[in-house]
């Protein structure tokens, strides 16, 4: 039987059937899951969610009958919890951006090469992959936003191989946000990695066009999901998740993807991943053709084209790990000044840290502030997102990644 009830009634071993408001102001991937983790109830009560829907069904009832067993076992576990040592906090953006501009370097140098070697039909290295799969993966913990907000400027030459560093982050990030495990986590960054090494094969002059694809194109390059498999199958030495994912990151789930036009029931819940974070850092990147977009645009764009394209619950947890506006969007806030956001909060998608530095009444540049929209006595909000284009603000980037604004 479905039940609402205040989240002050919360108890370990209730069945969460839904929670009460949108799944931008909650920490959950999921919506239906047994509470059995303390830090689950401290985390919907420290959401500002109000009221919960459970399924007594599946999970434990409500009414007074909670026994002094189980009350006092709640009671044990939550006071473990207060008393138990807070995991490591992430370290400032500033510190990480230095170590990840260097991941950045370095892995690209590692792309470079990777590449190179699968032209020349040499089998690629999973030890060396690996090596730069623990640098991103070490990076994303220490601070998920930095890597993944900086590699995000690759430039139009770079774009092949920084475009695997990106995916192999972002995979990590969700992966993170999904709860799987650290095995299946590198797998999964690994995957990311070398989802398209198959273009390595593709005739460069198509491979790096500087306009739209002809259809005859389009074929030649629809063509490198099955190379790249084919090659890593080869190598011999890498596991069935970058396998799966390096085939199947293009198949979308009505149907309409390559190379095998999968329906998302037949799609596995990594490649799925690989398909959100692949279009994201697509869109966001400069292209020989287009220049990418806003990082908050692009996630509007993706949330229009979630139906067929992607898994929705796998794109909701995608934007909880980088944010509805992720690092380096701007936006308009209601007080009628322009930011651009520096820092996701954890507390709500909505609510990000933004640098303001610009008055619209005014039409001037003003001193740097950063705002913490989430702490309750700051009253102003996010009203829009902006085209960066538009505003031409040549600092745009030096304002959320340089070292001297932390």
């Amino acid at each position: 039987m479905l039940k609402k009830i205040s989240v002050d009634t919360l108890q370990l071993g209730m069945h969460v059937h839904e929670l009460c408001g949108s799944w931008m102001e909650h920490p959950f991937w999921r919506t239906k899951f047994i509470i059995d983790d303390p830090e689950d109830i401290r985390r919907i009560i420290e959401s500002g969610i109000r009221e919960v829907w459970i399924d007594s069904a599946k999970g434990l009832d409500v009414p007074g009958e909670t026994t002094v067993e189980v009350t006092t076992a709640i009671d044990a576990a939550l006071t473990e919890v207060a008393v138990r040592k807070e995991p490591p906090k992430s370290i400032p953006m500033a510190e990480e951006l230095k170590r990840a501009a260097q991941i950045c370097s370095t892995s690209k140098a590692a792309m470079v090469s990777m590449f190179q070697d699968v032209r020349m039909g040499n089998a690629v290295s999973a030890e060396a992959a690996g090596a730069v799969v623990d640098e991103i993966s070490s990076s994303v913990l220490r601070n998920s936003n930095a890597l993944i907000s900086l590699v995000r400027l690759k430039t139009v030459d770079d774009y092949t191989y920084m475009h695997s560093v990106a995916v192999c982050a972002l995979m990590i990030a969700l992966a993170r946000q999904l709860n799987l495990d650290e095995a299946t986590t590198r797998e999964l960054g690994m995957a990311g990695l070398l989802h398209d090494l198959g273009k390595a094969f593709m005739p460069p002059e198509v491979l790096n066009k500087p306009g739209k694809l002809t259809d005859e194109e389009f074929a030649i390059m629809k063509r490198h999901p099955a190379e790249g498999h084919k090659a890593l199958v080869e190598c011999g030495s890498l596991g069935e998740i970058p396998l799966d994912v390096v085939l199947h990151h293009h198949e979308k789930m009505d149907g309409s993807g390559y190379p095998e036009r999968l329906p998302g029931d037949r799609i596995s819940l990594y490649a799925k991943m690989g398909a959100v974070c692949d279009v994201y850092d697509a869109i966001t990147s400069n292209r020989p053709y287009k220049a990418g977009w806003d990082p908050a645009e692009s996630i509007r764009k993706m949330a229009e084209w979630c139906k067929g394209h992607f898994d929705e619950a796998i794109f909701q947890a995608f934007v909880k790990s980088i944010g509805i506006y992720p690092v380096g969007s701007l936006v308009r806030l209601q007080s009628g000044r322009l930011g651009v956001v520096v820092d996701q909060t954890g507390k709500s998608l909505l609510k990000p840290k933004v640098k303001v530095f610009f008055s619209i009444k005014s039409n001037l540049r003003i001193p740097p502030e950063i705002i913490d929209l989430s702490i309750p006595s700051i009253r102003d909000k996010i009203i829009s997102i902006e085209e960066s284009a538009q505003w031409n603000f040549p600092d745009l980037n030096h304002l959320w990644g340089s070292v001297d604004i932390w």
